[in-house]
């Protein structure tokens, strides 16, 4: 603080009155410009618990696959008495063996870290030195990722990245920390987000390619997420992804990009398989539990998309919850296992809109 020289009782009283207003001034301000800037996702600092209570909104495009509300008569694919029955049978027998379906939270899922412009930038390597990994690598140079970030728990160790005040997204597959550094397998990056259709394209970020992504159909992993604040709300506003034991070999139905599914037959669910409960089923009348009723609704309006394989269950995604510090789900799917949470919804009630399927590599 700066000093000065001691002024007279007059004038001190009056300087005090003119700072005490400055100061009042100042506090308003702070105040407006606090909730301006929490109100467009960009909170003031950057720590963990800052960044847990930033406001979300839905990733992608009002009008993009994942945020388009389905019309009641909205056209069935030819096959979709074939591979709804498939998909049904499946869901069948994991009940019978009580391993799905499942939802996905504290493990396999993704944590998502949703920071301010003010965060500090890292480096993120990436494995490998072929030639198409360095774009990918030049996206990864600067990446706004809190220095206590943790992947999820798993084999797959997402983790995703939001910055509302760039309209950015990165996304990471096999994340992990080496002597300090921070490294990944693959993944993605995305520039409009906002703007977005809700897949990787060349358009994505400057060099970027289909292949891009940190799923094997280039379906961001933080699409179709299942969000805390939407279990909260009651009120899921967009389609949910899933994931199948395998898919469809070679073959991909628009929004995917690419597949490893392995099944070289006609009724395997290819990934992209865009997939909605009946709209003439009463779901509410089914007597769901709150976050299976809003799962439900969702799959109904706006429908349950392929995004991967799991190779042993079928599997919903709700967001990790590590950026909170704590796990919500046992209170929000009320104290029931997800296989429980999720046993009322008729999934033989579904329906598969009409795909656009072609062999991708």
């Amino acid at each position: 603080m700066v000093r000065v020289p001691p002024p007279t009782v007059r004038r001190l009283g009056s300087v005090q009155r003119r700072l005490r207003r400055l100061l009042v001034a100042m506090a308003v301000i702070a105040l407006c410009w606090s909730d301006a800037g929490q109100g467009a996702g960009a909170p003031a600092r950057s720590d963990a618990s800052t960044v847990a209570r930033t406001p979300a909104r839905r990733l992608f495009a009002p009008d993009s696959v994942w945020n388009a509300r389905l019309a009641p008569d909205a056209p069935l694919d030819a096959r979709s008495a074939l591979l709804s029955g498939v998909f049904a049978a499946e869901i069948s027998r994991e009940r019978s063996l009580r391993i799905g379906p499942w939802i996905e939270t504290t493990t396999s899922s993704t944590p998502v870290y949703t920071v301010p412009r003010a965060q500090r930038t890292v480096r993120v390597g990436l494995d490998g030195s072929a030639p198409y990994r360095r774009s990918l690598r030049r996206a990864f140079h600067a990446v706004p990722l809190p220095p206590g970030a943790r992947p999820a728990a798993g084999t797959d160790r997402h983790l995703t990245v939001v910055q509302p005040s760039t309209d950015r997204l990165w996304e990471f597959f096999g994340l992990r920390r080496d002597h300090g550094r921070w490294i990944a397998a693959w993944g993605g990056a995305m520039r409009g987000v906002s703007r977005s259709p809700g897949y990787f394209t060349r358009a994505a970020w400057p060099g970027a390619l289909r292949v891009w992504g940190a799923t094997a159909t280039s379906l961001p992993v933080a699409a179709g997420l299942i969000r805390i604040r939407e279990l909260r709300a009651g009120r899921i506003d967009h389609a949910i992804a899933i994931s199948v034991p395998d898919m469809r070999a070679r073959m991909a139905a628009w929004p995917a990009q690419r597949t490893d599914g392995s099944l070289h037959r006609v009724d395997a669910i290819p990934a992209g398989a865009h997939f909605r409960l009946d709209p003439a089923l009463d779901v509410r009348a089914l007597g769901l539990p709150p976050a299976a009723l809003a799962i439900a609704l969702a799959a109904q309006r706006y429908g349950l998309i392929v995004r991967d394989r799991t190779l042993h269950a079928t599997g919903l995604f709700a967001e990790d919850p590590a950026p909170t510090g704590r796990n919500p789900y046992p209170a929000l799917f009320g104290g029931r296992a997800p296989i429980d949470l999720l046993a009322g919804i008729p999934f033989d009630r579904l329906q598969l809109l009409r795909m656009r399927l072609r062999p991708v590599p």
